[in-house]
């Protein structure tokens, strides 16, 4: 069937978002989309048998282990009791500060983040902890709710990211030089959300007033952070060194990822069947849904292509000559928009068929234009409507707290990331330099 580049990109879309509309799950819109598609452009009965035989191709590769395994490296964090220990250590470390449970939370957030890769555990989890003592010492809610929201969505960018896998995957890009790529960025975005605190502190000292702590004396504080935090670099070195060494492959670094977390349980008296039956039920099913979504995706890149809507909005794009930066500019600005409304899957559904192409043609590193899109999707997580860490907060937040006083209390952080967005876009190599050093 003979259509317009556009009438073809039309079609597909308005299938998806028309499901999606009648609360069809997102892997089985695109799934039912892309059926219907095949059957229009890929030459009726034969293109669907086509695209079903290449349903099996598209989760079959060996990379795509790195998806359960960080999952369930994940998992075992939270169940093994692990990350409560983490967030006492660095409670009866910090002392008596202006802040200190803020910092905390920032601290609390970039650890886990390299330890689990899920921003919505992270959040609820620091939400559900920290939340309760920052209302009992009378902190106001910009200082408890914001650190708490801002650090929950460094999990995008500093390896282990499961979204990262997912997106390296789709656009198939090297997942390895994609998680490594976060590093850096993603420590940047933590300085500066501790930066934030500082500033709001400078204006307002009494947003989250000092209290009395008993403290741990100096060498308990050594021995706490010896037992607790520095053996945690065990997990970054599996997942991270081993990669940066090239020992292993993502997959591998994630099975030795999942060992490490294993180990500390054990050393740290921890360890049970039912903490392992309560991980290996939460990887199936998120290992399931990101598999079908792996296979939705993949399946509807093909079938743009075979409908000329790729080919088409690529010479659409270029046709306007507009520098690579605007170019960039537009494609970010879509990625909000879309986050007000859809899930970060849905965006990366929608999106990585259309814009990974545009950007090569833009002559963009696809490795970091990856990254930019994380960033991205890291910023729609706290941007109404429907960002789903607003709502996640809301769900552990004290009674009361409104669903705007969340908005506002995450903005200054979302500031934070656009000033790392130019950061990237000013110097490369802030996300290229770790990935260049692989062996």
């Amino acid at each position: 069937m003979l259509m317009e580049w556009w009438e073809a990109a039309l079609l597909m879309l308005g299938m998806v978002i028309g499901l999606m509309a009648l609360c069809v799950p997102v892997a089985f819109a695109f799934l039912i989309a892309n059926l219907i598609g095949a059957y229009i452009f890929m030459g009726g009965l034969i293109g669907v048998e086509q695209l079903v035989a290449n349903t099996g191709e598209a989760v079959s590769s060996f990379v795509l282990v790195t998806v359960p395994m960080f999952v369930l490296m994940g998992n075992l964090f939270f169940h093994s009791g692990i990350a409560l220990k983490i967030i006492e250590t660095l409670d009866r470390s910090m002392g008596r500060s202006t802040g200190r449970l803020s910092y905390i939370s920032v601290l609390c957030g970039t650890i886990f983040a390299a330890l689990s890769g899920s921003n919505m555990a992270n959040t609820a989890m620091m939400g559900g902890l920290l939340l309760p003592q920052m209302e009992e010492r009378k902190y106001q809610r910009h200082m408890s709710i914001g650190p708490i929201i801002g650090s929950g969505g460094l999990a995008l960018l500093i390896p282990p990211s499961t979204l990262a896998v997912l997106l390296g995957s789709i656009a198939q890009i090297s997942i390895a030089d994609l998680l490594l790529a976060g590093v850096l960025p993603g420590l940047v975005l933590a300085l500066l959300y501790v930066a934030t605190i500082w500033l709001q502190l400078r204006r307002n000292p009494q947003a989250a007033p000092a209290y009395d702590v008993v403290t741990a004396p100096f060498w308990e504080k050594i021995r706490l952070i010896c037992t607790y935090i520095l053996p945690m670099s065990l997990v970054v070195f599996c997942v991270v060194g081993l990669i940066l060494l090239g020992i292993t492959t993502p997959s591998e670094a994630a099975a030795f990822g999942v060992l490490s977390v294993l180990v500390l349980s054990i050393l740290y008296g921890r360890f049970s069947w039912d903490m392992v039956a309560k991980s290996l039920e939460g990887t199936l099913r998120v290992s399931v849904m990101v598999f079908f979504i792996i296979i939705a995706s993949k399946t509807f890149s093909q079938v743009l292509a075979f409908s000329g809507a790729t080919s088409g909005m690529i010479a659409w794009a270029t046709s306007y000559e507009f520098a690579p930066i605007t170019m960039l500019l537009i494609m970010f600005v879509v990625l909000l928009i879309l986050g007000m409304f859809v899930d970060a899957i849905s965006m990366m559904l929608l999106t990585i068929p259309i814009f990974f192409p545009i950007a090569a043609a833009m002559g963009f590193d696809p490795i970091w234009f990856g990254l930019v899109m994380l960033l991205a999707i890291e910023m729609s997580g706290t941007t109404p409507p429907f960002g789903l860490l607003l709502f996640v907060m809301q769900g552990v937040a004290p009674p009361g707290t409104t669903y705007w006083t969340i908005v506002r209390a995450a903005a200054p952080y979302l500031i934070c990331d656009l000033i790392l967005l130019v950061g990237l876009i000013a110097v490369p190599a802030l996300a290229l330099w770790l990935p260049g050093l692989r062996f």
